[in-house]
């Protein structure tokens, strides 16, 4: 952790966290990277912000029966980047990421713009051969480049299946996708169009006991639900259909979490952000035990 603490800093702490509080088995880690956004910025701000109204939210669980009370986490605070380099970013908070899991850590981190995914998830396929990932989301996220940039949150799946291979990403809610992203999907990916719920049995069979690295956009969510995000689509789930969907995919080897797409500076009252914390609640709560 030597050379990893520089690249680290603690603006606010999520809900049961402070600066007393150990090191736990599970680690919150903010990745504010907000430099592909291809509508409205923002991002960069979700995971302080998330952590500090995450105390409006109960640390008990009423869906699950427990407290983060009786959870081993702690808050690792955000990963400094480089403003402007994409390049730069991308390899640090890989190496961040690899020192945590040296340690046996699991990660549950908070974007940030989905691309934020893409190190994290490398860094897991080193330590997990067989990882597949689950890809909740608005957006199929597949295109081989988004304005010629082959590292843009709408290429970041892409990325994924070019470093874990055919058949090991299985995205659920996705409701828009260009014609080339589905044809690439047919081939390379299980895409569910427009079903969670319905399609989260299925997904449990197909993986079945592998270390499954679980990738959230919030935007999944219909906007009503969760207006502060950058690249809103209508016609998407419920909260309340998230939160079945998150208990239910409980059953599946959950190695890692992202929770990413949360853009504070359209968040009417900062609906979205309190349900981001709660949300982490119950993946914190739920997963990687």
């Amino acid at each position: 952790m030597s050379g990893i603490n520089e690249y680290l800093e603690q603006r606010a702490y999520f809900l049961g966290c402070g600066p007393q509080k150990p090191e736990g088995s599970k680690l919150i880690l903010g990745v504010p990277l907000d430099l592909t956004t291809s509508a409205r910025p923002g991002t960069r701000l979700a995971p302080y912000r998330i952590r500090e109204v995450s105390d409006i939210i109960d640390e008990y669980s009423v869906y699950r029966g427990i407290s983060l009370d009786d959870c081993d986490y702690s808050d690792a605070g955000d990963i400094i980047l480089p403003l402007g380099n994409v390049a730069a970013s991308l390899e640090r908070i890989e190496a961040v990421a690899e020192s945590f899991l040296s340690r046996q850590k699991r990660l549950f981190s908070l974007g940030g713009e989905h691309l934020a995914s893409l190190p994290l998830i490398k860094a897991y396929s080193r330590f997990y051969p067989d990882l597949a990932v689950v890809h909740l989301d608005a957006h199929a996220d597949l295109r081989p480049d988004y304005l010629g940039e082959q590292y843009s949150h709408a290429s970041v799946m892409r990325r994924v299946v070019e470093i874990l291979g055919k058949d090991r990403l299985y995205q659920l809610g996705i409701r828009t996708a260009a014609e080339e992203e589905l044809a690439f999907a047919r081939e390379y990916t299980c895409l569910y169009i427009d079903q969670v719920l319905e399609k989260v049995s299925e997904v449990l069979e197909k993986v079945g006991p592998r270390p499954v690295y679980f990738s959230l956009d919030i935007d999944v969510l219909d906007p009503a639900f969760a207006p502060g995000t950058g690249t809103p689509e209508g016609a998407g789930i419920s909260s309340r259909e998230l939160l079945q969907a998150m208990h239910q995919l409980a059953d599946l080897n959950i190695v890692g979490f992202d929770l990413v797409e949360v853009a504070p500076p359209y968040d009417a009252g900062d609906s979205t952000s309190i349900l981001a914390a709660k949300l982490l609640r119950e993946a914190l709560l739920c997963y990687g035990d």
